[in-house]
């Protein structure tokens, strides 16, 4: 009896043992675990997002890096073209995109967006030796350029026609800049901070900004309509980063002020 005693002890102790470990390995795992989203962004459209040296930078890139961080998420960025980026989050391709992207009552019907974090506006841009046209007034039978799906395409198509324009339409900037270089097109639109970072930049750019700015655009962070927890971190890294100095020290970094 004594012996069995002993013996049945020791098998309970080793159950116990094997019982508590698996407990240890099982909760292991996901006390480690860090949450990862992907963002879709346009990666032709400095200073806000582009390829340089074979890495994605800019103030977008760089200031959703800076959220991930301070609210404890890693973050996957992919390059698209900017039409398929909305489409992408509500198919739920896409957690999110930071691609300079105006909020607008239309597309906070499908998307959730963040705070405000950039004040933008759209600007009328000619080549630099067109004299003729001065602002919208001067868009009677001329041709517009603008990029699908952008808040500039918008705005393309009611000035056109309030003032009797045609449109061409593009996948990215580059091309309706050049459309409007080579006198394909004789104007286009674009957002004020990204055609001034443009020009200064290049020297031989050969585009210059006329008139007043067309809107008071401001751009946010999007994300799925129901991502409530996603979006909570975003807002509350971006108020972090705008108090610690972060922020303006990014928007600095690629604007110079």
């Amino acid at each position: 009896m004594l012996v069995m005693a002993l013996i049945l002890g020791a098998c309970g102790k080793q159950a116990g043992s094997s019982s508590a470990a698996n407990e240890s390995s099982q909760g292991s795992p996901s006390a480690g675990t860090v949450k990862k989203y992907t963002f879709g962004t346009d990666a032709t459209y400095p200073p806000f997002e582009f390829e340089k040296d074979g890495k994605y930078v800019g103030i977008d890139i760089d200031l959703i890096h800076a959220i991930a961080e301070i609210e404890g998420f890693e973050v996957e960025i992919k390059p698209m073209d900017f039409k398929a980026i909305i489409p992408a989050i509500t198919a739920g391709q896409l957690d999110g995109a930071i691609a300079g992207i105006s909020i607008t009552d239309e597309r906070k019907k499908v998307v959730g967006f963040s705070d405000p974090y950039y004040e933008a506006g759209l600007s009328l841009i000619v080549r630099d030796d067109n004299d003729a046209i001065k602002g919208p007034e001067d868009l009677k039978g001329k041709v517009i350029a603008t990029k699908k799906g952008t808040a500039s395409a918008k705005k393309s198509e009611e000035l056109a026609k309030q003032y009797g324009a045609k449109i061409t339409y593009f996948d990215d900037s580059p091309a309706m800049y050049q459309e409007v270089v080579n006198k394909n097109a004789d104007v286009t639109i674009e957002d004020y901070p990204v055609i001034s970072y443009k020009i200064a930049v290049d020297p031989n750019s050969h585009l210059k900004i006329v008139g007043d700015r067309l809107t008071g655009d401001s751009y946010g962070i999007a994300v799925g309509k129901k991502d409530e927890e996603l979006l909570q971190k975003i807002n509350d890294g971006l108020k972090k980063l705008k108090e610690n100095g972060k922020y303006d020290e990014i928007v600095k970094t690629y604007t110079g002020g």
